[in-house]
């Protein structure tokens, strides 16, 4: 493809052009090979991709998109963001594959992930072949893709996309991560439907401000991204989304008046049991597998998407009731031992407190809680969590999540300060592997085991390095190790 096609497609993002050539690939890493490819200097907090430009040329880039000329001899494209323009013309090169599906969008601090998992079950039971794209990786129908990002960088983005569209998806499920939206990783690309789950502390290392962090979130709610709306009427914040809102939507809740409402709600171990109501039209019996309120709420967002695009209310409940678990999301381990043990991805203060809550509500004896905090992150959120913890759980074991480039006791000494003021039950180990096996050694009968923050995720990141490290294994290697030790 000529660049001067993909120049066209940037659009106003380009500010100046020189030079043409043929391209014959993308990309954004300088250490990959590549054949005529164009290389995206993108400036980032730690490193400028534009210091590696002469290595990328090195190894196949005929062409670079630039935010400032370089003195290299190969053609150059200015821009104004490096994100947005490779969006514009990724899709471009990618023949446009987004434009040729139906794509339904989720953003929200919390039950973006599940929320996806449910509406893809809803479009498949609707007669559609999906694909899904989030926080666990890309689905295409059944099979699995490995992703690093929820939303990922726009070269991966526009070639799974490709590849599901060859593939025959006509209709995608994804998250919409605040980080994609605030760096221009979605630029060009329009949704059919776009869902507001909530909004809690996070993110706030690149954000700053919850207000900025918000802004960022309700922008998604405009005609430049999407067609229709479906908000969460119960969320203190939607209201500001919805006296600027200026595309068709529907709202969903429990408390607070909504088009689409559960009642007569019944929580247990097993999952949910509720009705959902949509505005005295129809009412339909839904016994969810996924347990918790928040759960409830993933449904109901999952099921205003097909409700905003026309999708029958028998088909949406059934789909409901079909989902059996979600990949790290209030995951029920098959440990065959005299208490639980649960994973979840709660790696934020409100996604801690639910989980938690949640447990309490149906543990017959002791809720043990372990947990860690993300290094090079957020570090107001830790005591907040060291508190939540100390509140709901019978004992806290505080342990190492991602500690990164951070030193893991500095972190866990930021959550001690959260826990300490409660009175609650704790202690630290930063091995997570040997805290695991404490609160294994602890569970007695009735007891429940919430190991939190990690999830679907299969590594430790420590010190720039990401180790093997998944859960689900690890708790069933330390379960055979303690059987042998007895």
């Amino acid at each position: 493809m000529l660049l001067s096609k993909l120049i066209a497609a940037a659009g106003e993002e380009v500010l100046e052009a020189r030079g043409e050539c043929t391209i014959g690939s993308l990309s954004m890493d300088s250490r990959a090979k590549m054949e005529n490819g164009l290389f995206f200097c993108i400036p980032g907090a730690r490193f400028d991709a534009h210091d590696f430009a002469p290595q990328a040329i090195r190894n196949g880039a005929a062409a670079l998109v630039v935010t400032h000329f370089l003195p290299l001899d190969v053609p150059q494209v200015q821009v104004k963001n490096v994100r947005a323009a490779m969006s514009l013309m990724a899709a471009c090169f990618f023949g446009y594959p987004d434009q040729e599906m139906m794509l339904m969008g989720i953003t929200g601090t919390k039950g973006k992930t599940t929320t996806s998992y449910l509406l893809k079950a809803i479009l498949e039971q609707a007669g559609h072949k999906t694909g899904l794209i989030g926080t666990t990786g890309n689905m295409i129908g059944s099979e699995y893709i490995k992703s690093e990002f929820t939303t990922p960088e726009p070269i991966d983005f526009f070639r799974n996309l490709r590849m599901m569209r060859d593939a025959g998806v006509d209709a995608v499920s994804m998250e919409v991560s605040a980080h994609a939206l605030e760096m221009g990783r979605l630029a060009g690309v329009h949704f059919e439907a776009g869902c507001y789950t909530n909004l809690s502390q996070d993110h706030l290392d690149l954000f700053g401000t919850m207000q900025r962090y918000f802004q960022c979130k309700k922008t998604f709610f405009t005609p430049k991204w999407i067609t229709n709306a479906v908000i969460n009427a119960d969320e203190e914040t939607s209201d500001d989304i919805l006296k600027d809102i200026q595309v068709p939507r529907i709202t969903f809740g429990i408390s607070s008046p909504a088009d689409l409402f559960a009642r007569d709600i019944e929580i247990t171990e097993n999952g949910v049991n509720f009705k959902m109501v949509f505005n005295k039209l129809w009412e339909k019996e839904v016994h969810l597998k996924l347990t918790g309120m928040f759960n409830v709420y993933n449904a109901l967002a999952a099921a205003g998407m097909g409700v905003v695009i026309g999708l029958n209310p028998d088909d949406i409940a059934a789909a409901l009731e079909s989902v059996r678990n979600v990949p790290g999301r209030v995951e029920m381990l098959d440990t065959h031992t005299p208490y639980k043990v649960i994973l979840d991805y709660s790696h934020s203060p409100d996604a801690l407190e639910n989980i938690l809550s949640t447990v309490r509500t149906f543990t017959r004896n002791r809720v043990i809680s372990l947990f860690g905090c993300g290094g090079d992150r957020d570090p107001g959120k830790r005591p907040m969590m060291g508190e939540i913890s100390g509140r709901l759980a019978d004992y806290s074991i505080l342990t190492s999540d991602n500690p990164r480039t951070e030193d893991p006791f500095a972190i866990l000494r930021q959550v001690e300060e959260g826990i300490e003021p409660t009175g609650g039950a704790y202690e630290i180990i930063e091995n997570r592997r040997a805290a695991i096996k404490k609160a294994l050694l602890m569970g007695r009968d009735g007891d429940v085991i919430v190991l939190a923050g990690k999830g679907h995720e299969t590594y430790q990141e420590i010190m720039g390095v990401k180790r093997p490290f998944d859960e689900k294994i690890v708790v069933q290697e330390l379960l055979e190790e303690i059987n042998n030790e007895n």
